[in-house]
């Protein structure tokens, strides 16, 4: 058996560009940064930061460009990507892509799917999934 199954939660480092394919198809990419906090050897603590590009088809791409921007918190289950191109200059360049398959909003402002302090409530949190992605309530896993 195999799994191509990532799940990440970040905050978006930039606005959300959206393009349209000759098709019609609209394909967003979207900059999401992860961090991770550990300790040393030293038990001082340390903080890495990820950044990884995020590819939304159709309608979700559409929604993505609608309601998010910079700075806002999501969480995207999808799979990984590899792509390779020969550049101008040609030289071959590689990159890792992450897939949406589905995008969970989380808060405006705030620190992403906490509980908002004033209120003591969480924020309704729209839950989005690719056309397509042959995922239901209903379908049976085998």
């Amino acid at each position: 058996m195999n799994l191509n199954k990532v799940f990440l939660i970040g905050r978006l480092t930039q606005e959300v560009e959206l393009k349209s394919l000759p098709s019609g198809t609209s394909v967003a990419t979207l900059n999401l940064a992860t961090n991770r906090v550990y300790r040393d050897k030293d038990s001082q603590p340390k903080e890495e930061t990820q950044y990884h590009r995020v590819i939304v088809w159709g309608k979700l791409a559409e929604t993505c460009k609608q309601y998010l921007g910079k700075g806002r918190t999501i969480m995207v289950e999808g799979r990984i990507t590899y792509r390779s191109w020969l550049a101008t200059d040609g030289t071959k360049r590689y990159s890792t892509e992450v897939v949406a398959e589905n995008i969970q909003f989380g808060p405006k402002g705030g620190d992403g799917f906490s509980s908002n302090s004033e209120s003591g409530s969480v924020e309704e949190i729209p839950e989005f999934e690719q056309e397509g992605s042959g995922s239901s309530e209903f379908e049976v896993p085998y």
